[in-house]
């Protein structure tokens, strides 16, 4: 497995790869959210909206991706946005196929990251997840890499 620049060829890999990792995460916000507040967030599906989420992100000036390859197959990507003024950089999105998973690629995909960051001459790493069922191989891997856990408390009633 290698990680390299991400090229837009690999635009439909990383979108495929991307939603195939994240329907157990999907469905469990779906059960963890009022149908109301779910249907508001995703009125057409969740799909259509994460498709246009990581096309933003593969398309965005201010961000850097990079993808995971083995046997010549994309299998993971990560995303990384840089805040020069906190010193901060950000995990904005990760995800490995899941034929893939559990073989240490979303780990090195982190690690890469990590290490861009500290070269960038970022001082703090930052990334977000949730705190349902379905997030839990994320944050697992993220303690995993050393992160440490700040509560938020984010509530949603549909009007």
């Amino acid at each position: 497995m290698q990680i390299e620049p991400y090229d837009n060829r690999q635009l439909d890999a990383v979108v495929r790869l991307s939603l195939q990792a994240w329907s157990p995460v999907f469905d469990s916000i779906q059960k963890a959210l009022d149908t109301g507040v779910y249907e508001h967030f995703y009125p057409d599906g969740w799909r259509i909206s994460q498709q246009k989420a990581v096309e933003d992100v593969c398309a965005a000036e201010d961000t850097n991706v990079w993808v995971a390859i083995d046997a010549g197959l994309v299998v993971g990507f990560v995303a990384v946005k840089l805040d020069s003024e906190s010193s901060m950089g950000e995990i904005y999105m990760v995800a490995v196929d899941p034929d893939f998973q559990s073989r240490g690629i979303g780990s090195a995909l982190l690690e890469f990251a990590l290490d861009w960051m500290k070269n960038a001459g970022m001082s703090v790493a930052m990334v977000e997840t949730g705190a349902d069922p379905g997030h839990a191989p994320a944050r697992h891997t993220y303690e995993k890499a050393g992160f440490g856990l700040f509560p938020v408390a984010r509530y949603f009633k549909k009007l």
